[in-house]
């Protein structure tokens, strides 16, 4: 029976011999053996050689690419990246600081303030340089466009009211009848003038008739007026001038005048973009009001039904392209990992910062819970040597 007890409490007391007692003891200036326990003086060792075990057998990196594998699923890294998006929809939506205002307002100065024209300078030393996009533009637009009833009819009264009113038209005349330009009429006309026009005009002759017309435009300034504006509608100008705007086509002119107006415009636009473009873009991006443009456009991402429906898609196409590259790259990146995580220096803190106290109570706990069949064994070997020892005792007797 005896032998029962003894082992059936030998693992206990093992154990509590193991770390007791958690400090040293002295008698006097002498520290007595065997304190602290064996574990508590040799924690330091101890939590080297764990670390190293689990390390070596559990934590290899084998192990630790199967982990990743099973936490970077598609579903887990679409459903974290989802989450994050919405963080950051929900972020920006209660922005009160205008941070992100800001911050998209410099981005949108810096590219077409800073960068769109340092690209451009590099591609305007292209010598095709927009030439198929030039082409493109007045193939589609310039060479088919032509004006409605409704647009002709406008332009023509705008034509007649605002760029060639009476008044204008009554200057223009006074500017163009000069005394110079009155004498090349008359003798051009006399020289050039048959059958009854030459008559009338080298025994009348226009020039006194042109010089008192543009004397007459000078002094009855009015009445001028009044004529010019009679003559414009007696002679039915503005429909004249609208049958003609709405006709107007590049596609009635002959193909040598279209590929000569094509290749002009092309190297205007072409030279004016190489010498002056740059420039102007920049005097553009500074003029313009890129906190207003940043506000307006998070202003529309903050009511935007379509961004937060695109969510759910986005973080799908974003999963699927992390599982590729990790399928791919895992192994290297675990490989890169560990040593950022340090996992095997954790476990050492770890170990180091646990009390002698909580350790023996986590191995009592392993050894009840998990163990008891080694302590029933040790009291049923014990009981067992105890009958053996006591039968050999009685025979000996």
């Amino acid at each position: 029976m005896a032998g029962a007890v003894v082992g059936y409490f030998t693992n206990d007391v093992a154990i509590k011999m193991l770390f007791r007692p958690y400090t040293a003891k002295y008698i006097g200036k002498y520290q007595l053996p065997f304190t602290p326990g064996l574990i508590p003086s040799n924690q330091e060792r101890l939590a080297t050689r764990i670390s190293d075990t689990i390390m070596g057998s559990l934590l290899t990196p084998v192990e630790l690419q199967k982990i990743a594998k099973r936490l970077l699923q598609v579903e887990r890294v679409q459903a974290a990246i989802t989450w994050l998006l919405q963080l950051a929809l929900d972020r920006i939506q209660s922005d009160k600081e205008q941070k992100t205002v800001k911050l998209l307002s410099n981005i949108l100065k810096d590219l077409l303030g800073e960068s769109f024209p340092r690209w451009l300078r590099v591609l305007a030393r292209k010598p095709d340089f927009l030439e198929p996009q030039l082409n493109q533009i007045f193939d589609r637009l310039i060479l088919e466009f032509q004006l409605t009833d409704g647009q002709a009819t406008q332009l023509s009264n705008w034509l007649i009211t605002t760029i060639l009113p009476p008044e204008t038209l009554r200057l223009g005349l006074i500017d163009f009848l000069t005394d110079r330009n009155i004498q090349v009429i008359d003798e051009g006309l006399r020289e050039q003038s048959s059958g009854t026009y030459w008559v009338v005009a080298n025994l009348f002759g226009v020039k006194n008739a042109l010089n008192r017309f543009r004397t007459f435009c000078l002094d009855d300034r009015d009445k001028a007026n009044k004529i010019i504006a009679e003559l414009i509608v007696a002679l039915n100008i503005r429909n004249r001038g609208q049958e003609l705007l709405r006709d107007l086509t590049l596609q009635n002119l002959p193909v040598s005048t279209v590929k000569q107006l094509k290749k002009t415009l092309s190297d205007s636009v072409r030279s004016y973009m190489q010498t002056k473009g740059i420039e102007f873009i920049q005097e553009l991006a500074d003029s313009i009001d890129w906190d207003g443009i940043a506000n307006v456009a998070i202003g529309r991402l903050r009511s935007s039904a379509v961004l937060t429906s695109s969510l759910d898609v986005v973080s799908e196409e974003l999963a699927i392209i992390i599982d590729r590259y990790l399928e791919r790259d895992l192994e290297q990146i675990v490989t890169q990992v560990i040593p950022i995580l340090s996992i095997d220096q954790v476990i050492i803190d770890r170990v180091r910062a646990t009390s002698p106290a909580d350790l023996e109570a986590g191995i009592q706990g392993i050894v009840k819970s998990e163990l008891q069949g080694i302590v029933n064994l040790g009291g049923v070997l014990g009981f067992i040597v105890g009958l053996m020892q006591t039968a050999f005792l009685w025979f000996q007797n």
